[in-house]
């Protein structure tokens, strides 16, 4: 009787692979579609590395399918693309947006320093 149930689990395995992969990766949705709870999904990452594995290589996958949109869109001069792919991939060449921020009165922060003898 177990191996018809452990045969019945890797079938929904399967099934749910390919509706992660259907999905994108969107867990709610493939689960909805296998008619699993998400719990269910996660309780087989945690103790099944095979289908932990096949579900990093989805999330992979659905990454290079991004990011070959995202190429696409450079390509075609799109500068929100082009913009966001600098902010993220350009970091090492300067392309950062930095956020200053000035204090009007500067003082020790005692919470920081360990110091408690400035709080009242």
């Amino acid at each position: 009787m177990e191996a018809v149930k452990t045969n019945k689990t890797d079938n929904k395995k399967e099934a749910m692979l390919e509706a992660l992969e259907r999905s994108l990766g969107i867990v709610t949705t493939a689960c909805n579609a296998c008619g699993i709870n998400r719990s269910t999904h996660y309780d087989w990452m945690k103790k099944d590395a095979d289908y932990k594995q096949a579900v990093r290589d989805i999330e992979n996958r659905t990454l290079d399918f991004a990011e070959s949109h995202l190429h696409q869109l450079i390509r075609q001069g799109n500068p929100a693309a082009t913009i966001f792919f600098l902010k993220t991939k350009g970091k090492a060449r300067g392309y950062v947006e930095r956020q200053e921020i000035e204090m009007a009165e500067k003082k020790p922060l005692s919470w920081f320093t360990g110091d408690d003898s400035t709080v009242s």
